[in-house]
């Protein structure tokens, strides 16, 4: 991975436009396809965007042409755009087949699939930057609410999760191997535990959580590792 902040990525002919990520370090959806690049072996280009200065690097115009949504991450190949963390996922995952990180049969990876959209589609989005903010800013709850709610939705979709991990020998999310929802899983235990979530009663969780930052690749991954970190 190297580093490419905003202007040197305009335009040096120095730079390898093969794959670029634009996406913040503490981004979750920008993590999950960390850790299938990590997972892959793929190299590439980090753009970073901060989601914080200047009122949000992602909400300046210049971004927009690059993402009209104005969300991270998005991934540059070849000069054509993805966006959105499971599309991403998913594009390589159909580019790069080896390692899979979607293995087994079509009723398997449904399977992972549904697991990896019980976090990117119900919890992380009750939990993310925006929401939280607008709590704050514009419905005026004051931090104990924002913290309340943030532990509740987080609790509320680990119950499932925890019951559906329960089902698998491990120690991975689907088995011997990490697939796409340990991608998923990880950086949302890190956001939990970030906001001081008591995790106790989801034992699995933690358990493959653990096993993941075991593996070197996704270790490496963490947002304090990230060139971009703060």
């Amino acid at each position: 991975m190297k580093l490419l902040w905003p202007d040197a990525a305009a335009g040096s002919p120095e730079v390898d436009r093969a794959m670029k990520l634009y996406s913040y370090f503490r981004s979750s959806a920008g993590w999950r396809v960390r850790i299938a690049l990590a997972l892959k072996g793929l190299d590439f280009d980090l753009v970073p965007v901060h989601l914080l200065r200047d009122g949000g690097e992602h909400l300046k115009p210049d971004y927009a042409k690059t993402n009209p949504q104005g969300l991270v991450p998005a991934l540059e190949v070849d000069d054509k755009v993805f966006t959105q963390s499971l599309a991403i996922m998913e594009y390589l995952e159909e580019t790069y087949p080896e390692p899979s990180l979607l293995p087994g049969d079509a009723a398997r990876r449904a399977e992972i699939r549904a697991f990896c959209q019980a976090i990117a589609c119900e919890i992380h989005p009750l939990n993310n930057l925006r929401i939280l903010k607008y709590l704050v800013r514009d419905l005026g709850h004051d931090e104990e609410t924002k913290l309340a709610w943030y532990a509740h939705w987080i609790r509320e979709g680990f119950g499932p999760v925890e019951r559906l991990l329960e089902r698998e020998e491990g120690p991975y999310c689907f088995g011997a191997q990490p697939t796409l929802a340990d991608a998923c899983l990880v950086p949302q235990v890190f956001n939990a535990e970030r906001f001081n979530v008591d995790l106790s009663d989801f034992p699995k969780v933690r358990a493959v959580n653990a096993a993941c930052l075991d593996l070197e690749a996704i270790a490496a991954t963490v947002p304090s590792l990230q060139p971009d970190a703060e």
